[in-house]
């Protein structure tokens, strides 16, 4: 997170926050168990939401011409990730698949992997997280099409509410020859099928 923006509150200001959600839920913040918990909470909302300090089309700025002329699908499957539900601050927990049928450009497939988490690092909804991971390689890339499924637990679901455990949310982006093309869609979701199942 950049620390420096002159309207984000302080340091000290979120660490007071979070004493006072612990006086809400009837804790007393200076138990002594309790004493570091407000530093430890900010500073882990600064590791779950570093999201913010990326912008992820940079992570995909260094392209290279397609391999010796490869035009077949790159997939990138079980890119696992941890987000948090905009509605409650729950976590999202699950996993990314991403495939792209190159153009002119390929990129590493490490930075693949960094613009999922760059986007799972923000609050989030499962449905924009996937919209928002494909749209950026289709941009950057200008790929002939792009596959995004995300499958993923939502804590907000399963711990609280309807208490539903074992549950998970699929949603997929189709661009370009992934949603004009059948063959092509179901290559890329055999590539991506778990081989047990």
């Amino acid at each position: 997170m950049n620390d420096s923006s002159a309207d984000r509150p302080t340091q000290e200001q979120a660490e007071a926050a979070v004493r006072v959600l612990l006086e809400w839920i009837g804790e007393n913040p200076d138990r002594r168990g309790l004493l570091r918990t407000p530093a430890r909470v900010v500073s882990a909302f600064r590791d779950w939401f570093q999201g913010y300090a990326v912008n992820p089309a940079d992570l995909l700025g260094k392209s290279f011409a397609s391999a010796d002329g490869y035009d077949e699908i790159v997939a990138l499957r079980d890119i696992d990730f941890a987000s948090h539900c905009e509605h409650h601050m729950a976590p999202i927990i699950g996993k990314a698949h991403v495939g792209y049928l190159p153009g002119a450009k390929v990129v590493g497939i490490s930075k693949l992997a960094r613009v999922v988490e760059a986007y799972a690092k923000r609050l989030q909804v499962q449905e924009k997280l996937t919209a928002q991971i494909a749209d950026c390689i289709n941009d950057a890339l200008e790929p002939r099409g792009v596959a995004v499924v995300i499958e993923a637990q939502h804590e907000c679901m399963t711990t609280r509410g309807v208490n539903k455990t074992n549950i998970k949310m699929v949603t997929s982006r189709m661009i370009g020859a992934f949603r004009d093309d059948a063959r092509t869609r179901a290559e890329f979701m055999q590539m991506i099928r778990d081989p047990d199942d």
